[in-house]
């Protein structure tokens, strides 16, 4: 088995043999990316299946097969353009002189990915970093050990061991991972967490990129046509039964009563989400979260397929201060837009706050008024999957940017280029300076 200093090193060897993939063999690769997914959706799917024991194989292939490859193709087609340098105007004191910004890979990235989208998330970022033209290492969660094995092997066929590596392993090979000195590395998973992957990464000063969590509030205001705005919450709850960073973690609502909300949660037909809980560790952790809140359940529950369940708890209570990463759904009545921006302020920063019947004159408070990695009007969650929209966190959410364009930014060493002509007017400020262009210098200061 490779371990994260033998990935390293074997890649970092391939680098210094062949240096950086070039723009055409690296849309190559993408696209090679691309069609192994497509030609390994059903066994994706059936792995994380197995590994969760019971995960919906629509939720899968289109969050997580299809999101992957369409990003891939896309980033294939769209490379020449990211990539071009970029002219940057040059003073006149200095013409003639060419200058521009040129986007250089980093090197060898590592990826370390959770398991709630096992492949999405170790593949999502890997796609970023190969547009950027860097070889990458990838070590997926533990937990969903057969999508681990299969991972391994699409990148295999699809990229080969001179471009990627997959390390297999538990929380000491995690660590190991996060102590060594990659050129970029990227992590996703709680903040807790994250707090201790940066501490590894800073005695070797790697860069990072932390996708974490938060507690993504819906803010449903008067406008809000209630029975549209539960079901759209209930949506974006129900995917992989709510264990997603950017579910909406806390019901936030103005105007309208609990009561009223869970009337339109019983009325919307959602119940059940189709994925389970992914193992009792994970079903023990919301239980003991919930011990002492009243919970109001929207089905029965079998196991670890957990119903969508409203819960309603004192402003103290854990479930007001934890990521949930569940089904379950807490609901605050508040008084007005300025109670819910107190809401918000008074916890870390969410990857995104979702907002419903918001006016224009509330629209612009709640932009002036928080903080986030993104707000998102009348559905939730969707957004990830548009691959051209930047997505991360903000303070304790995470920081950096992925898909697209700005993941190629990110995973890209922006060097200056600058071509000086044979002589210019700066040249008559070249020491050793007289006394006339010491007075011409002061002139043109003042």
């Amino acid at each position: 088995m490779t371990g994260p200093a033998q990935a390293l090193a074997a890649l970092r060897a391939a680098e210094a043999r062949d240096g950086a993939p070039s723009i055409a063999a690296r849309r190559t690769l993408l696209r090679a990316l691309a069609a192994t997914l497509i030609r390994q959706a059903d066994a994706v799917a059936a792995a994380i299946d197995a590994d969760y024991g019971g995960r919906s194989a629509e939720e899968t292939l289109l969050a997580e097969v299809k999101l992957v490859a369409d990003s891939a193709r896309r980033a294939a087609r769209l490379l020449p353009r990211w990539a071009k340098p970029r002219r940057q105007p040059v003073p006149f004191p200095f013409w003639p002189t060419r200058a521009c910004e040129e986007f250089v890979p980093k090197g060898v990235i590592g990826i370390m990915a959770p398991w709630n989208y096992p492949l999405l998330l170790a593949l999502q970022p890997a796609v970023d970093a190969l547009a950027a033209g860097n070889r990458i290492a990838v070590k997926p969660a533990e937990a969903t050990p057969r999508t681990t094995t299969l991972i391994g092997a699409i990148l295999a066929e699809a990229l080969g061991p001179d471009i990627a590596r997959c390390v297999e392993g538990g929380p000491q090979v995690a660590a190991d991972f996060a102590a060594q000195p990659w050129d970029h590395l990227v992590f996703t998973g709680s903040t807790a967490v994250g707090r201790r992957v940066m501490q590894a990464a800073a005695p070797g000063l790697v860069p990072l990129t932390l996708e974490l969590g938060g507690k993504c509030p819906a803010l449903v205001l008067p406008g809000a046509d209630l029975a549209t705005a539960a079901r759209a919450i209930l949506v974006g709850k129900a995917v992989n039964a709510g264990q997603t960073c950017i579910a909406p973690d806390t019901v936030l609502l103005v105007g309208h009563s609990r009561d009223a909300f869970a009337a339109a949660c019983r009325a919307s037909g959602l119940s059940q989400p189709e994925t389970v809980v992914v193992n009792e560790a994970q079903a023990a952790r919301l239980t003991a979260l919930c011990a002492g809140a009243t919970l109001d359940p929207l089905g029965p529950q079998e196991r670890r397929r957990w119903p969508l369940t409203l819960a309603e708890a004192p402003p103290d209570h854990p479930i007001h201060q934890a990521e949930i990463f569940g089904p379950i759904l807490p609901v605050v009545a508040l008084e007005g837009l300025a109670a819910a921006l107190g809401w918000i302020g008074a916890r870390p920063r969410p990857l995104a706050i979702y907002l419903f019947g918001a006016n224009a004159a509330e629209r612009a408070q709640v932009a002036a008024g928080t903080r986030s990695g993104a707000i998102v009007e009348e559905r939730c969650v969707e957004y990830a999957a548009f691959p051209g929209l930047a997505f991360g966190g903000s303070g304790a959410s995470g920081f950096g940017r992925r898909n697209g364009e700005a993941g190629f930014r990110e995973f890209s060493l922006t060097r200056a280029r600058v071509g000086h002509g044979r002589w210019s007017l700066s040249r008559l400020f070249d020491p050793p300076r007289s006394d006339k262009t010491r007075a011409m210098l002061r002139r043109i200061v003042r």
